[in-house]
């Protein structure tokens, strides 16, 4: 099995990154940091530009017609430039769960403004009552209408339709919701990594279109939360790649006692861990690759595996720059604290670690007994 990307992937990934090196610099990822804007416009117009939005959005819909693959090579460099754009929110969930359970004509009405960007989608599915399971959804579709709020929505003051899951009859459905409907009202939350949004989303009375059948919503959404977990492990150990980088140069550069720090042994042994975790992290991403661009059925197990290794390597990697860095390291000054946010930011995205090491030993369980 040959887990190596092909010339024309490299070349893509060659291509994003120099596009990220002129327009997404650490002084542009401080600059949302530190301002109201909820994304850098800039930067998504040029992705616009390049059509990376709809890389693996079919052509007959408005995309590039590529596939999984170069989306997670799109992810990697976007999770090592930090890019402060609502890339995974539109691409890795909303488009997911569209092509997940969207019928042709939906498909038809809402990918093609999401592949060119000139759209932006999201996924509002967490609420207050507690971890996101079955019974903790209380929003409710009637007559049409969407009734209640969602916590924790990704870009969601920027987004422009919503896939929401939400209670009726039949039990949970999902829904796509216009959010520039004149009953949604949007609460901007403060969170560790301010150069990416986060919103409440209430709904009141808000029109919503089913997707997929009655009843079936906790099934789908599985489905897209496994594809956008490969994906945002991608761009975990983008970031987790960077930071090692940058420990590692500054070991090199920085002298004590007329040495360089990386010479000593508790920097090397510091080092030497932050790449094995981060390998290790790679393999299994490579693992979920797989699985996602084949269909594979072991695509949850897989999912699991890349997104609980994926983000212990950042947040081991991230924390072990700013321990590489000393006392520097924790300044405002250095750029250690961009990779430590984003970090801590993705470790929850879609659910904290303990949600996913639970899944990882169901499916763990689940195999064994096949």
């Amino acid at each position: 099995m040959n887990f190596e990307f092909s010339e024309d992937q490299v070349l893509l990934k060659n291509q994003i990154r120099r596009a990220l090196d002129d327009h997404c610099r650490s002084a542009d990822v401080r600059q949302i940091l530190e301002s109201d804007s909820p994304h850098d416009s800039q930067l998504w117009r040029v992705l616009c530009e390049m059509g990376v939005q709809g890389t693996a959005i079919d052509d007959s819909l408005g995309g590039a017609g590529a596939g999984y693959l170069e989306l997670c090579v799109v992810a990697e460099e976007l999770g090592r430039a930090l890019a402060p754009v609502p890339f995974s929110s539109s691409i890795f969930l909303a488009v997911e769960a569209l092509k997940v359970a969207a019928n042709n004509e939906q498909k038809l009405a809402l990918l093609p403004g999401l592949a060119s960007g000139e759209k932006i989608g999201t996924l509002a599915a967490w609420e207050i009552n507690g971890p996101l399971q079955p019974d903790t959804i209380a929003m409710r579709w009637e007559e049409g209408v969407l009734n209640g709020r969602k916590i924790l929505v990704p870009d969601g003051d920027v987004a422009d339709v919503a896939i929401v899951i939400a209670r009726d009859d039949e039990g949970l459905s999902l829904f796509a919701v216009d959010l520039t409907d004149s009953g949604v009202t949007r609460e901007t939350l403060e969170t560790i990594d301010p150069s990416r949004n986060f919103s409440t989303l209430t709904f009141n009375a808000v029109a919503a279109q089913r997707l997929g059948d009655a009843g079936d919503g906790w099934n789908l959404l599985e489905q897209v939360l496994n594809r956008a977990a490969v994906l945002v492990a991608f761009e975990q150990i983008g970031g987790a790649q960077k930071a090692l980088e940058m420990a590692t140069d500054y070991a090199q550069e920085r002298y004590a006692f007329g040495r360089p720090i990386g010479s000593f042994q508790a920097v090397k042994h510091m080092l030497a861990d932050m790449y094995v975790d981060l390998e290790l992290a790679r393999s299994n991403c490579y693992y979920g690759a797989w699985a996602l661009s084949t269909d594979a059925d072991e695509l949850p197990l897989a999912a699991a595996t890349a997104r609980v290794s994926a983000t212990q390597a950042f947040q081991h990697c991230s924390k072990n720059n700013i321990q590489t860095h000393g006392g520097m390291g924790f300044t405002w000054e250095f750029d250690c604290h961009l990779f430590y946010r984003r970090s801590n930011l993705l470790a929850v995205l879609l659910g904290g670690q303990s949600v996913w090491k639970d899944r990882l030993v169901s499916q763990l369980e689940s195999s064994d007994a096949a």
